[in-house]
């Protein structure tokens, strides 16, 4: 399998970030073959359940991961493929839909605050506060007529924007320096590879509730979500909270990609198993002389 280098799709500061640098499709296959991809895929799963397990152990840092693209890019693939082999104990998946009455009485953040991964594991977000800066910006009036937010906030939407994103990365940041690292996957799906995607979901019954008359409808916005997109990572890639624009044309290339990114992350929080006091060490001891004398 070819190497994965993960600065080829990294983004810390987005000060001179173009989507339109960003292919949609590798020159090259990552993979030889249905087996090569597979048992790659497999190793990757392996080493991040091993990571997962330290990091429970260590007990100091979680890993959330964010998933942000257009419709059938392939976030739930890639999510189930990628993390499928890791300890379920060790892993919390969320998916944010439309808010709830609830959920609207409060701030932006607050849903997916209460679904931020405690220490020791991963928690992922299949969508996530980032539609707040991408739909909510494609689409100003679900801010303007269903968030109730105070009609001074709402009369400068050009300032509203900037704030949200200065909101997201203090956010951001202060979740890194309490030992929530984070990071933030981009899956860039090319027009014409969802409008292939679309008529697929169209043809194939088992596929069909995929679909729905709304998604022709987004697809509609399309360079207004390009535009979104764009200058959400502008404003909040950071070394805390790097952005990750991924290929996303070819799904095996793309999960393979991301496997590599996420355990290059693991492997950088540069964790231990706990080291036991020698008090502790000799009721282990104890233990096993009891056990073997049994």
């Amino acid at each position: 399998m070819s190497k994965i280098n993960p600065k080829d799709y990294q983004i810390t500061n987005g000060d001179d970030f173009k989507l339109s640098d960003h292919p949609h499709q590798l020159k090259e296959d990552l993979y030889d073959g249905k087996k090569d991809y597979e048992k790659a895929l497999e190793d990757y799963r392996e080493e991040i359940d091993d990571l997962q397990n330290m990091m429970y152990a260590h007990d100091r840092y979680s890993l959330l991961l964010v998933f942000q693209a257009m419709d059938a890019a392939g976030k739930d693939g890639t999510i189930r493929h990628v993390m499928s082999g890791v300890n379920p104990h060790g892993v919390e998946v969320h998916a944010f839909k439309q808010p709830s009455a609830i959920e609207l009485d409060h701030d932006y953040l607050w849903r997916t605050t209460l679904a931020l991964p405690p220490r020791g594991k991963i928690g992922i977000f299949n969508r996530s506060y980032y539609e707040e800066v991408l739909v909510c910006k494609v689409h100003p009036e679900i801010v303007t007529q269903y968030q109730r937010l105070p009609k001074s906030y709402t009369e400068d939407m050009d300032q509203l924007w900037k704030d949200r994103y200065r909101s997201i990365r203090d956010f951001e940041r202060h979740l890194a320096e309490n030992g929530t690292l984070i990071m933030k996957f981009f899956l860039n799906l090319s027009k014409a590879e969802q409008k292939a995607r679309f008529l697929e979901r169209i043809d194939r019954p088992e596929k069909n509730w995929k679909f729905s008359d709304g998604d022709i409808k987004e697809r509609g916005y399309w360079d207004d979500y390009m535009e979104a997109y764009q200058e959400a990572i502008r404003e909040t890639a950071t070394k805390d909270a790097p952005w990750y624009v991924v290929p996303a044309d070819n799904k095996k290339n793309m999960r393979l990609i991301v496997s590599q990114l996420i355990l290059d992350r693991l492997e950088d929080m540069k964790m231990t198993y706990p080291d036991l006091p020698e008090e502790q060490r000799a009721v282990l001891a104890a233990c096993r002389q009891q056990l073997e004398e049994e």
